[in-house]
């Protein structure tokens, strides 16, 4: 597997030409099952398998599953944001240093696929309460300096998360 498989086992995300009720029900559907799948894929990992890289240069298992919860919760927060407020402008973050702290190099990954379980339960549970029409609200990321729709990150992020389980996945069934 060449570098650009390794970091993108399922390919970059591509918005679809048609954003409809099914498809919407289909992303809920992949982060609602993403806590289980991540779980069920590490509950027997040691953690010499957990400190392995997916790719050379890459994150750690660990740091993936740690990744995941952080990444999530500013997301469940961006979606609050861009339905309680006009356009708003996100709080970025710099993903590569959280990864680098102490806990999500060498913590528990049990705490943050609890962590993840709750998030994701609460964010469908909002996120099925929203009408096809609040899919169109957008907010600002000052790093890309430009609007972003709820339809494309609810896109973006079921993508994520089958992105970074596939990381998981491929890298134990090596």
């Amino acid at each position: 597997m060449d570098l650009e498989q390794l970091k993108y086992p399922i390919g970059q995300f591509v918005m679809p030409d048609i954003f409809d009720q099914k498809q919407i029900d289909a992303w809920i559907s992949d982060i609602e099952a993403l806590p289980g799948q991540i779980k069920k894929t590490t509950e027997n990992l040691t953690d010499e398998e957990l400190d392995q890289t997916y790719r050379p240069g890459g994150w750690t298992l660990r740091q993936v599953v740690h990744h995941v919860p952080d990444s999530h919760i500013n997301a469940y927060i961006r979606f609050k944001q861009a339905i309680t407020e006009d356009v708003p402008v996100i709080r970025p973050y710099f993903e590569e240093r959280w990864a680098e702290t102490e806990e999500a190099r060498s913590g528990d990954i049990k705490l943050s696929i609890e962590l993840l379980t709750g998030l994701h339960q609460r964010w469908v549970a909002f996120l099925k309460t929203l009408k096809i029409e609040d899919y169109q609200r957008k907010y600002i990321h000052p790093a890309q300096n430009k609007e972003l729709t709820l339809a494309n990150m609810l896109g973006m992020y079921a993508w994520h998360g089958k992105h970074h389980l596939a990381h998981l996945t491929n890298t134990i069934n090596k």
